[in-house]
C-alpha cells in the first residue's frame, strides 16, 4: 500500500484557502488544482509499504508523535518549486511552530525506516501545503506575487495522520491511523 505521514487541515482552514484560491483559479486553468477535500501537510511519505510492516510502523509512528505536544500552524504567503520562473509546483508556506515540526517529521521518517518502510522520504521536511501542480515548466512569477500576501488563519495540529493514497483517475486518500501530540507544551500546559 502506498502511505504518507501528514497534517489534515481542519475544514474553516480549507474553507478559507478554497476562497482566496477562487479567483486565482480562473486566471490560471492551465494548471491542476486538486480537491481542497485533499489538501494536507505531508510530513513523511513512505511510499510502497508492504502490509506485514504495518502493526509495527503503526506502534512507532504512535511514539513518536507522542514526544511531540500540539502545534499552532498557519498558511501564509506563496511560492513554487523548484522556482517561481520554471514552476511545477505552487505552494502556500506553513508557518508557526516550525522547527518543532520539521523535527516531528524526522522522527517520523525514522520510525518508519525502522519499521520496515524502506522507501520512506529521508528528505529534510520543508513544510508547505501543495495548491497546484503542472506536468511541464511553466512561469508561476505572477501567481506567486498575486497570492503572496495571502495569511491564513491560525489553527492547532493537535495529530498526525497515516494515510494511504489511491491512486487512478480520481486520487483517494484514506486516513489508516491517527496518532495524536501528546507531550506538554512548553509552558506546562498538556
Amino acid at each position: 500500500m502506498r502511505l504518507f505521514v501528514g497534517l489534515p487541515l481542519p475544514q474553516r482552514v480549507r474553507d478559507e484557502l478554497d476562497h482566496a484560491l477562487g479567483p486565482h483559479r480562473a486566471a490560471w486553468p492551465g494548471i491542476r488544482w486538486p480537491d481542497p477535500a485533499t489538501w494536507h501537510v505531508t510530513l513523511s511519505f513512505l511510499g510502497e509499504v508492504p502490509e506485514t510492516v504495518l502493526p509495527d510502523l503503526e506502534t512507532r509512528l504512535a511514539r513518536a508523535a507522542s514526544r511531540y505536544a500540539p502545534m499552532t500552524l498557519s498558511l501564509i504567503g506563496a511560492g513554487a518549486f523548484p522556482a517561481p520562473g520554471r514552476a511545477r509546483v505552487f505552494w502556500t508556506d506553513v508557518h508557526g511552530s516550525r522547527p518543532q515540526l520539521v523535527r516531528l517529521a524526522d522522527s517520523l521518517g525514522a520510525g518508519a525506516r525502522r519499521a520496515g518502510a524502506v522507501n520512506a522520504d529521508r528528505r529534510r521536511l520543508r513544510p508547505h501545503l501543495t495548491l497546484a501542480r503542472s506536468r511541464a515548466d511553466v512561469d508561476l512569477r505572477r501567481l506567486v506575487e498575486d497570492f503572496g500576501p495571502f495569511a491564513g488563519t491560525p489553527w492547532e495540529a493537535g495529530a498526525v495522520h497515516l494515510v494511504r493514497s489511491h491512486l487512478g483517475a480520481v486520487v483517494r486518500y484514506e486516513t489508516v491511523a491517527e496518532y495524536p501530540l501528546t507531550a506538554p507544551t512548553p509552558g506546562g500546559r498538556s
